[in-house]
């Protein structure tokens, strides 16, 4: 006889009826807060890895409390926390479904599990180490792709400026956390990060390059102004690479102009949820050169094979312990 205990049609009742309470509860009192619970997360080397923009990093004065991570997520401003094991959120809109932020933020992934897939050798062993906590987050495409055409040959600080200017000429202005909740203690009054949505395609593709260029992104003006076109124009579907097998995704963005296989890597690896895509820029050469190849020269081509074929199926997670290491942490 089976040990399991099945469950009575009026047990089953009342379950659907108090989920249906819980759900009247919610839509009632939608919150602005939420607490996300999340073991071996780090947030700081999380948003500040080189793979999002615009998170803006404040303290609230407190001891007891973390940095305090600023930033526009869609349409919604969030402050974020990291707390114990877990994360406390705030929004500027009443939320009764946070889906959305746990999918961005990628709390739900198995961290163990990915990492289980590592090579095992030692400059992984030590990446891991100095970073372990680091999440691959999920962005939105157009901002991803928009974000990374403007990344070619500037430092990262570089891209948080032109990003912002970006915003702020061209985005909606938005609500702010300062409006809606206490600004935490020395923050100087509407100096809550960014406060604009990030431009859509269709609004990009009316802009000027005389006007892009005016956000100090030089060259790489003429490059967004075609990628938003196209997409305003319905000549190329955001949607369409989440549907395909990594290499027929990566020729499809390498279609767009100013797109080149890094960037590419990038959008499918950030975006697409491809963690297999392993993005190659000087950084990256640099640490497989330093950390795999230390008494012999390689070149640029065999790097990006041996990258292509060393680091398993969440090779791009690894990419970005290497990324984040390499640039924060090795001397």
């Amino acid at each position: 006889m089976s040990g399991a205990v099945s469950s009575s049609p009026s047990s089953s009742i009342q379950t659907v009826r108090g989920d249906e309470r819980e759900r009247g509860r919610l839509r009632k009192n939608p919150a602005t807060k939420v607490f996300l619970p999340v073991r071996d997360y780090d947030l700081a080397a999380t948003l500040d890895s080189g793979q999002v923009f615009r998170w803006q990093r404040s303290t609230d004065g407190s001891p007891a409390r973390s940095d305090l991570w600023t930033s526009v997520v869609g349409r919604q401003q969030v402050r974020l926390t990291q707390i114990g094991d877990g994360i406390c959120a705030e929004t500027t809109g009443p939320m009764t479904d946070w889906q959305w932020l746990r999918d961005y933020l990628q709390t739900e992934v198995d961290l163990e599990a990915v990492l289980g897939t590592f090579p095992v050798d030692e400059p992984m062993r030590v990446a891991v180490s100095a970073c372990r906590g680091l999440r691959v987050l999920r962005q939105d495409p157009w901002e991803c792709l928009a974000s990374f055409i403007l990344s070619s040959t500037k430092q990262i600080v570089q891209i948080r400026q032109i990003v912002e200017l970006l915003c702020e000429q061209f985005g909606t202005p938005l609500t702010r956390l300062s409006d809606t909740l206490s600004p935490p203690v020395g923050e100087r009054d509407g100096a809550t990060g960014a406060t604009f949505s990030f431009p859509t395609p269709q609004r990009l593709a009316t802009a000027t390059e005389t006007e892009l260029r005016a956000c100090k992104m030089g060259f790489r003006a003429p490059y967004l102004r075609a990628a938003a076109e196209q997409i305003a124009e319905g000549k190329f579907d955001l949607e369409r690479p989440r549907h395909l097998p990594l290499a027929e995704a990566r020729a499809e963005l390498i279609k767009l102009r100013g797109v080149g296989s890094k960037i590419a890597d990038c959008v499918l690896l950030f975006a697409y949820g491809f963690d297999s895509a392993f993005p190659v820029d000087v950084w990256v050469e640099r640490a497989l050169q330093r950390l795999y190849f230390p008494r012999r020269r390689v070149t640029a081509k065999r790097l990006r094979h041996f990258a292509a074929t060393h680091f398993g199926p969440h090779a791009g997670y690894a990419q970005q312990y290497l990324f984040h290491y390499m640039r924060t942490k090795m001397k």
